[in-house]
C-alpha cells in the first residue's frame, strides 16, 4: 500500500479550453488522501466568466447553461485553497496542465498558493515511462475496470488514485512513498509551469526561442527590452511572475 507521510491531493480540472495564459477552470475535483488512508473528495462547478468553447463542452459535457449560477474561481479560491492546505499535489497529466492552469487561476484571483515545499506527483509520468497508455487505457490495464463517466472531474481523479496505489503494487521498484516514486520516475527541472525556464546546472536557462539554452540573468542584464516583450506577451501569470523574480534578482546583483 502507499504509504504518505503528509496528505496527498489528487486533482483533476474541466476547463474551457487548454491554453495556460488564457483558458479557465469549468469543474474541480479534489480527492484527498490522508496519511491514514482515508480520502474526503470535494467537487465544484465553476463560472470561468468567459464562454466553453463548444469543442470543449463536447469533451467534458459541461455547458455556459450549466455553470451560469456556479461561484467563480475568486469565491471559491480561498475555501479550494484551505482543501489543499499542507498537501503535495498529483494527479494524471498534471504538472503540465492541471497545477499550472490551478496555480494561474490562484493569481488572478489573488489568492496566494504557496508552491514552496509541495511534492508533485504526475501518475502519467510512471505510466508513460513503463506502459504508455491514455487514463482509460491505464485504468483498464492496472485496475482490470471500464473508466465510466470519462471527464468528469471526480471519476478521473478517483481513476488516478486507484492507478496509483495498483502501480505501487505492480512496480515495487517505485516502493511505496512519494519521495521514492519521485526518485524513480525523476522530477522535471522547470522553473515556471508552462516550462518557458528550466534548470540547467542550477541555473535558469531559456527553453524556448532565439535565447533558448541561455542563462535568462544573462540575457536580461544584455537585452533588458526582452522582459519588457515577454510582460507584454501572451504568457502566463506564472511565467511572468518567475521572470520577474529574475530580473529582480539580476537587477539587485547589479547595484
Amino acid at each position: 500500500m502507499l504509504q504518505l507521510t503528509k496528505p496527498l491531493a489528487f486533482i483533476d480540472l474541466e476547463t474551457t479550453g487548454v491554453n495556460l495564459g488564457h483558458d479557465r477552470i469549468v469543474e474541480i475535483a479534489i480527492v484527498k488522501i490522508l496519511t491514514d488512508g482515508t480520502r474526503s473528495v470535494k467537487r465544484k462547478l465553476i463560472n470561468p466568466e468567459i464562454s466553453i468553447p463548444p469543442t470543449s463542452s463536447a469533451v467534458h459535457g459541461i455547458t455556459d447553461e450549466m455553470v451560469k449560477d456556479a461561484p467563480t474561481f475568486k469565491q471559491l479560491a480561498q475555501e479550494i485553497k484551505q482543501m489543499l492546505d499542507g498537501c503535495d499535489l498529483a494527479g494524471y497529466n498534471s504538472n503540465r496542465f492541471d497545477i499550472p492552469l490551478l496555480v494561474e487561476e490562484f493569481l488572478r484571483a489573488q489568492v496566494e498558493f504557496d508552491m514552496k515545499g509541495r511534492r508533485m506527483l504526475d501518475v502519467q509520468t510512471i505510466f508513460h515511462k513503463l506502459e504508455p497508455r491514455t487514463l482509460g487505457a491505464a485504468y483498464k490495464f492496472y485496475c482490470d475496470k471500464i473508466l465510466e463517466d470519462a471527464h468528469s472531474a471526480e471519476a478521473d481523479a478517483l481513476a488516478t488514485y486507484e492507478i496509483l496505489q495498483s502501480q505501487v503494487v505492480r512496480y515495487p521498484q517505485l516502493g511505496n512513498n512519494l519521495d521514492s516514486i519521485l526518485k524513480t520516475v525523476g522530477e522535471d527541472p522547470i522553473v515556471d509551469f508552462a516550462r518557458r525556464f528550466v534548470w540547467e546546472n542550477g541555473v535558469e536557462v531559456f527553453n524556448f526561442g532565439k535565447y533558448k539554452g541561455k542563462p535568462v540573468a544573462e540575457v536580461l542584464r544584455s537585452e533588458p527590452q526582452y522582459y519588457d516583450w515577454m510582460m507584454k506577451g501572451d504568457f502566463p501569470q506564472h511565467t511572468k511572475q518567475k521572470l520577474t523574480e529574475i530580473y529582480t534578482r539580476t537587477l539587485l546583483k547589479k547595484t
